[in-house]
């Protein structure tokens, strides 16, 4: 196994994001989704996890004004329990560091008890309830918040 490389996301990442995207989402973003994040919003960082020349995961965030709002992270599903989803939510705090912004916000499913205990290993924490907010299932989103110390 070759070295982990953490980067930005380019144009050229898209095609192996939205796999991604849709191996791990009932709702995926779609190409045009992806194209208009990378290139056309200046708010936007994407981070890509490269193994090999394969992207084995990403994560997205918008940045606005004093906070960054985590839009995704997935992880291939037969990369999951290797630590790259603990990698790249590093990298996305260290991302939003670099640039001045040290209080992150994100919605996750409230069944998805892997990736909050992950988000609270960072310092996020459970701040409140977006009801029905997920369209397949209208399952509740738990609103987490990691705000500087």
């Amino acid at each position: 196994m070759g070295e982990l490389t953490i980067r930005y996301m380019n144009k050229e990442d898209i095609s192996q994001v939205l796999e991604i995207e849709k191996q791990c989402f009932s709702v995926p973003w779609t190409k045009e989704a992806f194209v208009m994040e990378v290139e056309k919003n200046k708010f936007a960082r994407y981070i890509v996890a490269e193994l090999d020349e394969i992207i084995v995961g990403y994560g997205g965030m918008w940045m606005v004004i004093d906070e960054a709002h985590v839009t995704n992270i997935g992880v291939r599903p037969d990369f999951r329990g290797r630590g790259f989803g603990d990698v790249i939510v590093k990298a996305m705090i260290a991302a939003a560091e670099k640039e001045g912004i040290y209080n992150m916000t994100l919605e996750v499913r409230a069944s998805n008890r892997v990736a909050r205990n992950l988000y609270e290993k960072y310092g996020f924490k459970a701040c409140g309830i977006r009801p029905k907010y997920y369209q397949d299932n209208n399952e509740d989103a738990v609103i987490m918040w990691k705000q500087r110390n």
